[in-house]
């Protein structure tokens, strides 16, 4: 039963939920991962509607950016007050909930503070470290941000320029930003909010440079919050999406803080300023890997409340004609409709359940480390490096795909679909650009057919185990894991041709730079089916854990539609392994696959629960309501709000007159 069905609804919109063959809120409790935690949103929503302090003043596409900047303070102000008797401060999921259903996806000055200024202190800090910070931060007595990127150098770490050179006589860091280039630039909140930071910066002790670590740092005094002396900090400017968000720069210029202020419980630096380098090389990545293990989620989320919008407007745009000649059809019966939205549904559900794999990978690595276990982390990076680069990008073809799906209309800010666009498509730059992420995977690969080749398949890991075994025929009617085998087999081809290539290359007396840089195409394209297998095969995985046999049927169904959809997708790379026979099946079998999945598709995106508050859309109002909304949205812009401009009585009416003479 679709538990969104209410009077006044769009009567298209109530037949379509009268369709559906399963439980939405069923189908929330596998989205959000318990019952308990679907259940605790829809309670949040609801909670929230009644609290007049929490509504928007206005539509965020009428707010200029300093609107936007003062709304998300405002309204992070009053959650402050009302969080302890709300929600479980210390439940990650219900804190970055509650934020996104207040204040949206477009930023604001905490965003940043919960997911990347607290998990450092909290998984790199010591514990006489947290015991200072943690509680504070955790409190909001200090509001904090990660300021790694700079204005010259990103995603290559070992380039970085800001450096803190120890000061053996008085036991202190000493902070330089030596050229323009090293400005820290892009962090969140740091533009006019933050008065703390975790700063990225190489560790230089008697002349010797050990690389990037990472540093507590005050930026702002916490009275009057103005910059502390020997700091340079303001706002970067307006970006293509996210302007709720005060992005900064930051400099540093002979600004000194405690040695106690680098976060040491990995790597360490006496008193006398000995260095004791951590047990694993990687492990200081572990913030970073900490958030591309989410980032599959994230954007699945991303994709759901585009999606949400294109197939709700869907069910209620009705445009030309079918069988009955009677009515306008709806547009979401066109099968270039459906192959244009369903596989994207199927996309989101298995960056969503991908997600729930990678963070227990990642919690278990949290684990194996502390007991001194590192085994994990190169794994775990190359994985987390290759899903947040092919989910980002597919996530930004899908939300592009829903915004044309809504014709005209989806153009508008109405939609809001453009914002949720300019939001996630972020995700292909920050923590890593998507080609160099590609690319650490790719190393991960090639090392794996290297053991290969050495006779040491046995020490591969379960990730890359496949790419030693030997093709065995297909029969595409015994189900999705068929498919899997397929994409096995591109995968491993693909990964063998780029390695080879690259190997040549190098044997050929070309640099190992050099080489690589030659064969770095081919090696994204085994990097990017690497991890849809991946994608893939989890997706497989937890539609077989559910025990809710509707709930289960339907998502065997968006499975069908997902396999189908992305083995043809990859056509070019199993034409030695497929007949244009089988091609031909399996094309018919994506058609039929879309055709079964049509009665339940508004029930597949309604089981997102996600509010109309948070969803901010005339064209996905969850009652389906949308053209009286339209013109109602349309006529609260503040240019309706006087009938003559300035700009026409200013300029245009003056040169109209003096046409006339």
């Amino acid at each position: 039963m679709n538990q969104s069905i209410k009077p006044g609804d769009n009567p298209d919109l109530t037949d379509e939920r009268l369709s559906g063959t399963f439980d939405t809120n069923a189908m929330a409790a596998v989205i959000y991962g318990s019952d308990k935690l679907a259940q605790r949103r829809r309670e949040f929503s609801e909670a929230v509607s009644r609290i007049p302090e929490l509504k928007d003043s206005k539509p965020y596409p009428f707010m200029t950016r300093e609107e936007k900047i003062l709304e998300g303070s405002r309204k992070s102000a009053v959650l402050n007050r009302l969080l302890p008797g709300l929600i479980d401060l210390e439940s990650f999921e219900e804190t970055v909930f509650i934020h996104q259903e207040v204040i949206g996806i477009e930023g604001y000055p905490l965003a940043l503070h919960e997911s990347l200024f607290i998990p450092p202190i909290a998984t790199q800090g010591t514990d006489e470290q947290q015991e200072k910070w943690l509680m504070r931060a955790q409190r909001r007595e200090i509001i904090g941000c990660y300021a790694q990127t700079e204005l010259g150098h990103g995603t290559n770490l070992r380039a970085l320029e800001t450096t803190a050179t120890f000061d053996i006589s008085t036991r202190e860091f000493i902070l330089n930003s030596p050229t323009i280039t090293s400005l820290k630039w892009w962090p969140g909140a740091l533009g006019k909010s933050a008065n703390w930071s975790i700063v990225i910066a190489n560790l230089i002790i008697k002349e010797h440079n050990y690389g990037p670590h990472p540093f507590l740092v005050q930026l702002r005094d916490e009275k009057s919050h103005e910059p502390l002396p020997g700091i340079t900090v303001g706002d970067i400017g307006p970006k293509m999406a996210f302007n709720g968000a005060d992005n900064g720069f930051l400099g540093f210029k002979n600004y000194r803080i405690p040695r106690e202020n680098m976060l040491m419980r990995h790597s360490k630096v006496t008193s006398d300023g000995s260095y004791i380098k951590p047990p694993h090389a990687k492990i200081g990545y572990s913030s970073m890997v900490k958030v591309r293990s989410r980032m599959a989620s994230e954007q699945g989320l991303f994709l759901a409340h585009a999606l949400t919008i294109a197939v709700r407007y869907s069910a209620v745009r009705r445009q030309g004609f079918l069988k009955d000649k009677s009515r306008e059809v709806k547009v979401l019966d066109y099968q270039t409709q459906q192959h244009r939205l369903f596989p994207s549904i199927a996309r989101a559900y298995a960056f969503i359940f991908c997600g729930f794999e990678t963070i227990r990978l990642y919690d278990q690595l949290l684990i194996d480390v502390q007991n001194g276990n590192t085994s994990g982390m190169a794994d775990l990076h190359g994985l987390t490096s290759g899903l947040k680069s092919v989910v980002t990008y597919q996530t930004g073809e899908g939300i592009e795909q829903a915004r044309m799906a809504c014709g005209g209309h989806g153009y508008s800010m109405a939609s809001y679909i453009s914002e949720i666009y300019g939001v996630a498509i972020g995700g292909c730059t920050y923590e890593g650009e998507n080609m160099v992420m590609l690319l650490q995977l790719a190393r991960y690969l090639v090392k794996s057919i290297e053991m290969i080749q050495n006779g040491k398949s046995r020490e591969l890991g379960p990730m890359v185990a496949y790419l030693a075994e030997k093709e065995s025929e297909i029969d595409l009617n015994l189900g999705p894991n068929e498919y899997l085998k397929v994409f096995e087999y591109a995968a491993r081809n693909q990964t063998w041709r780029a390695t080879e290539k690259f190997q040549k290359l190098r044997n050929s007396g070309m640099s190992n730079e050099e080489a690589w840089n030659q064969a770095s195409v081919e090696l994204t394209r085994a990097s990017r089916l690497h991890t849809r297998l991946y994608i893939m095969s989890t997706f497989i995985n937890h539609v077989g854990s559910i025990l809710d046999q509707k709930v289960k049927g339907v998502l065997i169904d968006l499975l069908n539609v997902h396999v189908t959809y992305e083995v043809m997708d990859i056509g070019i790379y199993v034409q030695g392994l497929l007949s244009s026979n089988q091609m031909d099946l399996i094309r018919n079998q994506l058609y039929v696959s879309l055709e079964t999945i049509r009665p339940n598709a508004v029930s597949l995106v309604d089981s997102f629960q996600i509010s109309d508050m948070q969803l901010r859309s005339v064209l996905g109002r969850r009652d389906g309501n949308v053209y009286e909304n339209l013109f109602k949205w349309a006529k609260s812009s503040p240019l309706n709000q006087t009938d003559v401009l300035p700009s026409v009585t200013q300029h245009l009416k003056p040169m109209m007159e003096k046409s006339k003479l």
